[in-house]
């Protein structure tokens, strides 16, 4: 089934430090001393994240010298070291007085706050990577899910500096991988191991990464097309690069690889297969600062339980009166979605023609669907998306599909990756329009876009900080309002997929409070699962087995989608006849990603202003 990852940043460092600054572009009126504190904290922020700074392409001033050539610290000492810059960071924020600030700077004190405050509380626990990530190296977590990708796709090769600092960042990445693999050890010590699964997964994926020949491996194969097409370079050197590339790779990373898979084989011996955090030291309390984070809510796991039991109630009484309708009667709601999963006519063949097809399906739901967003929207997104493949070297481990943000420069497109391990079993025809909408348009490229390229907005609400319960439960929502917009008019099968999308994201809800909280099995929770979805076990089992190492993440789409939900039915009362959809959106989506409490308030303030001359005249 489809989900979204966004990336860690390189790392939890960078992740849990995002929240202490920003760079403000905002004009006069604001603070000068609140301006002068972001501008100095964003400047600690990227220094840390060098990954990052090459993601937004930032100047080098801004992310405090070069970083071209580098890549994170992500010792224990570091993540030490950067949670002390975060804690005085809000320490000089509380010294601010919110009264003293107007607009959008107040605005932005409460999202750099409540940031600040989560990422904080989770970077307290030591272990992995705080409380929402609470393991150092699982099959979804550690530098080898994202290093090869992050060089191989967005490490600039255009001329001879470039070309050296890649090679110096292929060491940094030996370098790192044997940090977090000391880390695994210091894990360990203190009885923090992933369960059983999630160290086979991990060990598995190296394993595959390490077994490719040199010559053959992205890392080389990648570098080695980039330089053929950089003009300045001799043909000689770039012979001599690329073997410089394939040495590092066998002399520095895969030992490094070596070695981190004999420290997860040796921590494997003391590893049980209880899934939930639980069993962890300050289990029960990582889990509830993991939960407000990722919500932005003080929602309990009770609460939150019970929200996706009732709501996948209600969406698979749905799907149960459109399969009727259209004669599918036979078996349980997830037994005929099952079934309708495998008809030949739903089917694209797990092939190199079968995946262009599929990608070229997307391609065009996407162009349909952005030519109808002036309808919804008054303000439209710039920058262009690309759809792509999840790199085969990370696909048996990835999640369904995610989404990475354009460079703010331009110099790079949106793009939402897919993961087209299987097609024929894991993507039937019926559930892709639902993750167009949810990736793409108008999902998280329309919102993290539009947020990019709002003026007004400070770098820090624009391309830093970002809010799980805001951005996926807009992508979430974004299903929703495909379906307003009668993108499923012509489709019964189609708005099956959008609705067991729904109830995916609702029983989400229910197994991750279930493992977490309730103590619920891995094998418990895939089961739920499958009798929410009717999806395939293969899918969901990954599904499950990634809420095990991402404690409360889970959660944020649904608990996201209904505040938004609510935030409209109430400004849709208030206003009556004024309310204005366009609107709306434009006050969610322009002021960036906030914690919801902020986005609420955001909302009555539209609808103040809307009301107050309406009322007047």
């Amino acid at each position: 089934m489809h989900t979204t990852r966004r990336a860690l940043l390189g790392g939890t460092a960078a992740g849990l430090l995002l929240a202490a600054g920003g760079c403000a572009r905002s004009g006069a009126g604001g603070s000068t001393e609140f301006h002068a504190l972001l501008d100095r904290l964003v400047t600690d922020v990227l220094r840390d994240a060098p990954e990052y700074a090459t993601m937004l392409s930032v100047p080098e001033e801004q992310a405090g010298g070069r970083y071209i050539d580098r890549l994170s610290d992500v010792s224990r000492e570091s993540l030490r070291r950067q949670l002390a810059v975060a804690e005085q960071g809000l320490t000089d924020l509380r010294a601010i007085s919110r009264d003293s600030l107007e607009g959008q700077d107040a605005v932005t004190y409460d999202v750099v706050v409540t940031a600040a405050e989560n990422n904080i509380a989770s970077g307290r626990f030591e272990t992995g990577g705080g409380a929402g990530a609470p393991y150092t190296v699982t099959q979804l977590t550690g530098a080898y899910t994202q290093i090869p990708d992050f060089l191989a796709s967005m490490h600039p090769v255009t001329n001879r500096d470039q070309a050296d600092a890649y090679l110096t960042r292929l060491s940094g990445y030996a370098r790192m991988l044997d940090q977090e693999t000391a880390r695994v050890g210091e894990d360990a010590a203190a009885n923090v191991i992933p369960p059983d699964f999630a160290i086979d997964g991990a060990i598995g994926q190296l394993r595959n990464f390490a077994g490719i020949a040199t010559a053959q491996n992205v890392l080389v194969t990648s570098f080695q097309g980039r330089l053929a097409g950089v003009a300045d370079i001799a043909d000689a050197d770039k012979t001599s690069l690329t073997q410089r590339a394939e040495t590092i790779l066998r002399d520095e990373i895969l030992p490094a690889y070596q070695r981190q898979i004999e420290a997860l084989t040796g921590v494997r011996a003391r590893a049980v297969h209880d899934a939930g955090i639980w069993r962890l030291p300050q289990g029960e309390e990582m889990y509830g600062v993991a939960l407000r984070s990722s919500t932005t809510t003080s929602m309990t796991a009770d609460e939150i339980h019970n929200m996706g039991v009732e709501l996948v109630a209600q969406f698979n009484s749905e799907m149960d009166a459109i399969l009727r309708a259209q004669g599918v009667t036979r078996g349980t709601v997830a037994e005929r979605v099952a079934a309708l999963g495998r008809r030949p006519d739903q089917i694209y063949p797990s092939t190199d023609a079968g995946r262009t097809e599929l990608l070229a399906a997307l391609n065009a739901q996407n162009a349909a669907i952005q030519a109808r967003m002036p309808e919804v929207c008054g303000t439209l997104a710039r920058a262009a998306l690309e759809i792509k493949r999840v790199p085969e070297y990370t696909e048996a481990g990835a999640p369904g599909g995610y989404y990475q943000p354009a460079a703010l420069d331009g110099s790079r497109p949106g793009a939402y990756y897919i993961n087209l391990r299987d097609p024929a079993t894991e993507w039937p025809k019926f559930t892709l329009p639902t993750l167009t909408y949810h990736e793409g348009v108008p999902g998280h490229h329309w919102q993290i876009a539009i947020q990019q390229e709002a003026g007004e907005l400070p770098f820090i609400r624009s391309a830093l900080l970002g809010f799980g319960a805001y951005a996926e439960g807009w992508g979430l929502y974004a299903e929703q309002l495909a379906d307003e917009m009668g993108m499923y008019a012509n489709d019964p099968f189609g708005r099956v997929g959008y609705l067991q999308s729904a109830a995916f994201r609702a029983s989400r809800l229910v197994v991750d409070t279930g493992i977490h909280s309730k103590r619920w099995t891995r094998e418990q929770a895939i089961q739920s699962m499958v009798e929410a979805t009717g999806d395939q076990v293969s899918s969901i089992t990954t599904e499950i087995e990634r809420y095990c190492v991402w404690p409360g993440q889970a959660c944020s789409y649904m608990v996201g989608r209904q505040a938004i939900n609510r935030m409209r039915e109430s400004a849709r009362t208030t206003l009556g006849e004024a309310f204005d959809i366009r609107g709306f959106h434009d006050t969610v989506l322009t002021n960036g990603s906030t914690p919801l409490s902020v986005t609420e308030s955001l909302v009555n303030q539209w609808v103040a202003s809307v009301s107050g001359p309406a009322s007047g005249g």
